[in-house]
């Protein structure tokens, strides 16, 4: 199936590792020109020659995306390197903060620039390059606990703040931005395994619990995998995705239990 990507222009903020990296090379696959930003130079590289490899240009910038001038950065660099944006991807997030009670207004300030703040700098800056191109396509990486409290399993008050507010924010845009043929959507991820990430880390830490929870709450037995999430992320992205915008889409493999 031809999905109508061949040389566009992508933005994938924590493009380095896990879903990022994932959507990343994903996107390269169908031929698109992908930017990539994180924190990490070695994985960024890395990442970078990994795109490189499937014969596509690719950029990487490395930054700390909580600030407002490494963006601009991010962004005015893909566009100077391939002319312009078609599409972003706002996957760089993360959590600082535990129990509600024990956690201070800097976990809760940190947690929204890097989740909420983030996405909503790298949109503001690329819907007037998408405009001048006809159109674009937005997708935020949020997850079941934006829509849901996931009791013992959910993510953390400022993590689940920030992610409910990111779904949010992204209906809204829908709207703002679908005169412009500039798509909004939301991607929902549950729990995904990765090398590196939090779930691996903990999974190693105490694996009888892991092991139980996936059991109690992962009805396919299983947690995701990240190229499970960047195919659904590439299909929204796609002509063949056209009439899809202010959605929020599960890719949880049964995890969530809200109806909507």
């Amino acid at each position: 199936m031809d999905l109508g990507l061949r040389d566009k222009v992508a933005i994938v903020t924590g493009g380095s590792r896990g879903i990022g990296q994932a959507i990343a090379l994903g996107l390269a696959t169908e031929g698109v020109r992908v930017a990539i930003a994180a924190r990490g130079e070695p994985d960024v590289a890395a990442t970078v020659a990994a795109i490189q490899a499937k014969g596509v240009q690719a950029l990487g910038v490395v930054g700390d995306l909580t600030k407002p001038a490494d963006i601009e950065r991010l962004v005015t660099a893909t566009v100077t390197a391939f002319g312009g944006v078609d599409i972003l991807i706002n996957n760089v997030g993360g959590n600082q903060g535990g129990w509600f009670v024990d956690t201070t207004d800097a976990d809760f300030q940190y947690t929204y620039d890097l989740n909420v703040f983030a996405s909503a700098r790298a949109t503001r800056l690329v819907v007037p390059e998408m405009r001048k191109r006809g159109g674009g396509r937005i997708i935020t990486i949020a997850s079941i606990w934006g829509r849901e409290s996931g009791g013992s399993s959910g993510g953390a008050s400022t993590y689940n703040s920030t992610k409910a507010a990111e779904i949010g924010l992204n209906k809204r845009l829908s709207w703002e931005l679908a005169p412009h043929n500039i798509l909004v959507n939301t991607i929902a991820p549950g729990h995904v395994l990765f090398p590196g990430g939090d779930w691996e880390r903990q999974w190693q830490e105490n694996p009888e619990r892991i092991g139980a929870m996936v059991k109690r709450d992962c009805p396919l037995g299983r947690m995701g995998r990240p190229e499970e999430v960047a195919d659904v992320v590439v299909f929204l992205v796609s002509d063949r995705a056209t009439l899809v915008t202010g959605t929020c889409l599960n890719v949880d493999g049964g995890q969530s239990h809200s109806l909507i």
